[in-house]
């Protein structure tokens, strides 16, 4: 291993992992001593045993507070969806994993299709910060969208307001349609979110040692074996090459 590498990712002896807590699809579960699992801490410690060092996890309560946190001295690889308002400030490896987002409705919405919703008059609720926000905020032509703190708050909104959709991740929206009642997903989707691993754009020698792992960990079946091994097989995909 290129001590350049080590010496970018872990000057310290130990490789900080900036780790969005917010998605309870990467992050299962935790620790008897509070530390996160899941397919994001894995893939961190992952990388922590091909440097020869120690990991330890930074937690973040939203994907825009990690995202944020690349300004500060806060972790040395961060575990998020990669978004071209991100990649401003941290330089991300290819995705290993992608969730679909679409929308939540009412049951008597006349939306049917995910091309639907975007029209003049609609009201979207959407987590604040999130990928998929960030997403609908350069694509949206018509449609508005009305932002609120979390899936919680984006869903008390959408309730609150009466709006026309609420945005969202695949999974958690069909989670929600359980407490819901008198709500459907549409079909299709908007985006596919892709979760990728970055650091700050300095660190060139690290940037390119992130990009071949995460190839090889999806060519060797790692990524595939992390997502059976914490139970979200068909709410989590092994991203494409493309």
């Amino acid at each position: 291993m290129s001590q350049d590498i080590v010496s970018e990712l872990a000057p310290s002896g130990t490789i900080r992992a900036g780790i969005n807590m917010a998605n309870t699809l990467l992050v299962t579960g935790s620790t008897p001593a509070g530390e996160p699992t899941g397919v994001s801490p894995d893939m961190a410690h992952e990388i922590a045993d091909r440097l020869g060092v120690a990991v330890s996890y930074v937690p973040f309560a939203s994907p825009g507070e990690v995202a944020d946190a690349a300004r500060s001295d806060a972790w040395d690889i961060a575990l998020i969806a990669a978004e071209p308002a991100r990649a401003e400030n941290i330089a991300f490896s290819a995705a290993y994993v992608e969730i679909e987002a679409t929308y939540l409705v009412p049951e008597s919405s006349s939306l049917r299709l995910v091309e639907d919703v975007d029209r003049p008059g609609m009201r979207i609720a959407v987590s604040a910060g999130t990928a998929y926000d960030l997403y609908l905020t350069r694509s949206l032509e018509h449609a508005e969208l009305q932002r609120a703190k979390g899936m919680t708050g984006a869903v008390d909104l959408f309730v609150a307001e009466k709006l026309d959709a609420l945005a969202g991740l695949r999974p958690a929206l069909n989670r929600q349609i359980e407490e819901l009642s008198g709500t459907r997903i549409l079909e299709g989707r908007f985006t596919a979110v892709q979760q990728a691993i970055g650091t700050k754009p300095e660190n060139v020698a690290a940037a390119a040692f992130l990009q071949k792992f995460v190839a090889e960990a999806k060519a060797s079946g790692l990524v595939a074996r992390l997502i059976e091994r914490h139970g979200v097989e068909g709410r989590l995909q092994v991203a494409s090459d493309d």
